[in-house]
């Protein structure tokens, strides 16, 4: 499996496991780990679909979120969450750091964060509107991290009674948040102009940087 490594000026303040969407490792992606880049932290993308697709990448257009799509039919998903964790234990070996790498996941990488969460040791969780965590919310007694959750309030492909029952699982544990942006799904994504809301990814993406600071 490849990770893909952005490196940033100086000495890191921090490692970052980022997790894909289905449109693979493309420019969005590419984006957000420079971004993180060039606030400190050392970021790996992995290759999520490599055991069918290798560096798979799609546009972000109809045809292209079609084509994505299919390939995802083919991503065995326990298998993807170990594959993601041993990209964590990558990363942190790359950091040369004995603080676990964090984990940040948009989308289907959204849920794979979360799984990564409960599989792995990661020092801290943000996962930006995983369609299914809210079926894997049982999975809590198993994370010990931090976590940042994202919604957005009027997202076509996860009911609000999902998001719901996330805010009633997390009520009362410390170090769970959950950020609801009135915007619908996708929307941190600038490449998807379907989606992409920009003062609500201005505003998540504030908290996410915030709640890094404090714990990755």
């Amino acid at each position: 499996m490849s990770l893909f490594v952005w490196e940033p000026e100086g000495r890191p303040r921090g490692s970052v496991l980022l997790i894909q969407e289905i449109f693979g490792v493309g420019p969005y992606i590419k984006a957000v780990a420079e971004r993180l880049a060039a606030a400190g932290y050392l970021v790996g993308a992995p290759d999520v679909f490599w055991r069918f697709a290798p560096n798979w990448q799609s546009e972000h257009t109809d045809a292209g979120l079609g084509a994505s799509l299919e390939q995802v039919q083919q991503l065995d998903f326990p298998q993807a969450v170990g594959d993601c964790t041993a990209g964590l234990a990558e990363l942190g070996k790359l950091s040369g750091s004995s603080k676990a790498p964090a984990v940040l996941g948009f989308c289907l990488g959204g849920t794979l964060a979360w799984g990564v969460a409960a599989a792995g040791q990661p020092s801290c969780c943000v996962s930006y509107y995983g369609s299914g965590v809210p079926d894997m919310i049982g999975m809590i007694e198993q994370v010990s991290c931090p976590t940042l959750f994202h919604f957005g309030n009027a997202d076509a492909f996860i009911a609000n009674t999902g998001v719901d029952a996330i805010a009633a699982a997390i009520a009362g544990r410390d170090g769970f948040i959950l950020n609801v942006e009135d915007a619908g799904h996708a929307f941190d994504n600038h490449e998807a102009a379907m989606f992409w809301n920009e003062s609500a990814a201005k505003a998540a993406w504030a908290k996410t940087m915030s709640f890094l600071t404090e714990h990755a």
